[in-house]
């Protein structure tokens, strides 16, 4: 569904309980790049600036599937503002620096969705910084290493959402590599119906996930997992912090899970410098192989809708398909 033009009228009223202060919320701005929520800097008659998260159906570009609201499958879309919370709440305790919460609003009082605004961050995207300035990006990087090194070093009783086990839930699957093979499966399935390549190399890269999933030799600790962790999901605060956004999807699993998404995401150098040492390469092995399915079958789905920047997203299905086939055994 395409995305409503939020108005400046909409949003001044929470702009107004957010900041306060006499101010009053000057302009309105659509950020791009979010594809579950709707990302809006509000800017005030003072330049003072934050910014809003609507979770909304209008927001929302992914087509609606079964397993949207089943908490207790660790790869159901991360969207709302109690995954938010939870999660902001875990990363908080764990020290990490987090975005300040000015406002939050589940009774719908400010605006028709939930709705909760963040402080801005001046200096941006981390991504944008290190490519710019591969130098002064290099403090933010470091703490960004420790910052993935504090939450791989800290213990869940389980694995799943972090609003699901910090609410005293558990996850329907047995272990981290189950559930993750389940989501392979899944996904496999889905990009068999949008592309007859993944159908015809269907039975190869199936029996190529539960080859995978045998190899994995059985643990019981989970580690907080970002799930989608980027540079562009880091920002960084005015002292050179990283500060890590688009966080609903944050989870207790394998902290090889982390390791091979920042593999894909990153070019050698950029990982290098986030790396870790002792990863079980059985589970990076069977979670490249999902993640490749998952960035298949995610984008091709994404595609169904009216998601406007289709180009881009096609390259993405393409490369993650050919990587994919890589993975199948030969006939």
């Amino acid at each position: 569904m395409a995305p409503k033009q939020v108005t400046r009228n909409q949003l001044a009223g929470a702009a107004r309980a957010a900041l306060g202060g006499g101010r009053r919320l000057e302009a309105v701005e659509r950020l791009t790049g979010g594809t579950r929520k709707g990302v809006y800097r509000l800017t005030m008659d003072d330049s003072t600036t934050a910014i809003a998260y609507l979770w909304e159906d209008s927001e929302n570009y992914w087509p609606t599937t079964e397993h949207d609201d089943d908490l207790a499958d660790p790869f159901s879309p991360g969207f709302g503002l109690d995954l938010f919370e939870a999660a902001h709440a875990r990363l908080e305790a764990l020290g990490l620096r987090v975005l300040e919460i000015h406002l939050v609003d589940r009774d719908r009082t400010h605006y028709p969705a939930d709705l909760a605004i963040v402080e801005d961050m001046p200096g941006g995207a981390l991504m944008d910084l290190r490519n710019r300035d591969p130098h002064a990006a290099e403090p933010t990087m470091m703490r960004l290493a420790e910052s993935l090194e504090v939450m791989r070093g800290h213990r869940a009783p389980s694995f799943g959402k972090v609003a699901l086990i910090d609410g005293g839930g558990t996850s329907r699957y047995a272990s981290c590599e189950q559930a993750a093979l389940a989501f392979a499966l899944r996904c496999l399935a889905e990009a068999t119906a949008r592309d007859h390549r993944i159908a015809d190399a269907r039975d190869q890269l199936e029996e190529r996930l539960r080859q995978l999933t045998a190899a994995v030799r059985p643990r019981a600790e989970y580690s907080v997992v970002h799930g989608e962790l980027g540079l562009d999901h880091v920002m960084v605060d005015r002292n050179g912090h990283p500060v890590m956004i688009d966080i609903e999807d944050l989870m207790y699993f394998d902290v090889e899970w982390e390791h091979v998404f920042l593999r894909l995401r990153h070019t050698d150098g950029q990982y290098q410098q986030l790396a870790a040492d002792g990863l079980d390469e059985d589970r990076l092995a069977l979670y490249k192989l999902t993640q490749h399915l998952s960035l298949t079958a995610g984008p091709l789905r994404l595609l169904d809708g009216d998601f406007p920047d289709r180009e881009f997203m096609r390259g993405i299905a393409e490369h993650h398909l050919n990587e994919a086939l890589a993975m199948a055994p030969a006939t």
